[in-house]
């Protein structure tokens, strides 16, 4: 998620603060923890409650980042095609609940139909296509490795397993802005999120193997404490690449979050970032190491 996680600490010295500046801030933190559990306890829920629950809950969080990711494009001069391209973001989690072959086949009939898109929309041009199509790819079938998380382990051990993954990416931006705002002072992508340091970068993958070691002692899965260590490195790192990646995106069009729907949050891609490339790396960490 991009925010000050990985900090560093040139910011002003908050000591002369007034008592209406206090308030405010304690107000904003407020909001902001309180939309932050909700989310977070709906998510869970859906977890808890089986693989279709969890398959609404991502397909519309996909529809949403892509909806964002659209709007976000429009102001870069991108037409995509919307109808098309959120269609497929809320079909490739269904899609990956019945298997390999009904994403391939979505795969196909998301290539044709953009094909025959261009063909027949004469003023349509081949980047609108292009941002048509990453749209759906980037939300709808890089989420749906939540879903197949969440199949794959029957009963309360799935649903303890994907809130790990899940929960490992969120710890992990916890420490990040923990260290980062404390010990922060060597920036990592100054030009595209200038208040990430190296050190905050460093804690977070810290969190995220605390997380996947009690992941290891609860002796429910597969897991030795190596690998498991790390898929919380590994996992932490793409976690990152996914919060630069869409602070990458929001920087090419001049906009500080990807949308208002969250309170204190932004909106569904600013909170989904990391989960975007985070969950897909722990599934096929998972797979390729034998525990699912």
């Amino acid at each position: 998620m991009d925010q000050s996680s990985y900090s560093t600490t040139d910011s002003a010295d908050t000591t002369n603060e007034s008592p209406s500046q206090n308030k405010g801030g304690l107000s904003s933190f407020a909001v902001r923890a309180a939309s932050g559990l909700i989310y977070a306890g709906l998510f869970i829920g859906c977890l808890y409650f089986g693989t279709i629950p969890t398959t609404i809950f991502v397909s519309a969080m996909s529809w949403l980042c892509c909806f964002e990711f659209f709007r976000m494009m429009r102001l870069d001069g991108k037409v995509a095609n919307e109808f098309i391209g959120l269609m497929a973001s809320i079909l490739f989690p269904v899609a990956s609940m019945f298997g390999s072959l009904w994403v391939t086949m979505l795969f196909a009939v998301l290539v044709l139909a953009l094909g025959l898109w261009y063909v027949y929309s004469p003023r349509t041009r081949i980047s609108d296509v292009a941002i048509t199509a990453f749209g759906p790819l980037y939300t709808g079938f890089m989420m749906s490795a939540i879903v197949l998380l969440r199949e794959q382990v029957y009963g309360p051990k799935g649903a303890l397993l994907t809130i790990g993954v899940c929960a490992s990416l969120w710890v992990s931006d916890s420490f990040a802005y923990i260290v980062g705002s404390r010990l922060g002072r060597h920036k990592m992508a100054p030009r595209i999120s200038p208040k990430k340091s190296w050190e905050g970068f460093f804690g977070g993958i810290v969190g995220s193997m605390i997380i996947w070691g009690i992941l290891w002692a609860t002796k429910l899965y597969a897991l030795n404490l190596p690998f498991a260590m790390l898929c919380g490195a590994v996992v932490s790192i793409l976690g990152v690449f996914g919060d630069l990646i869409e602070s990458r995106i929001k920087r090419g069009v001049g906009v500080k979050d990807s949308g208002n729907l969250i309170p204190g949050h932004g909106g569904m891609l600013d909170r989904s970032d990391s989960l975007i490339f985070g969950c897909i790396t722990a599934y096929l960490l998972l797979v390729a190491g034998g525990v699912l």
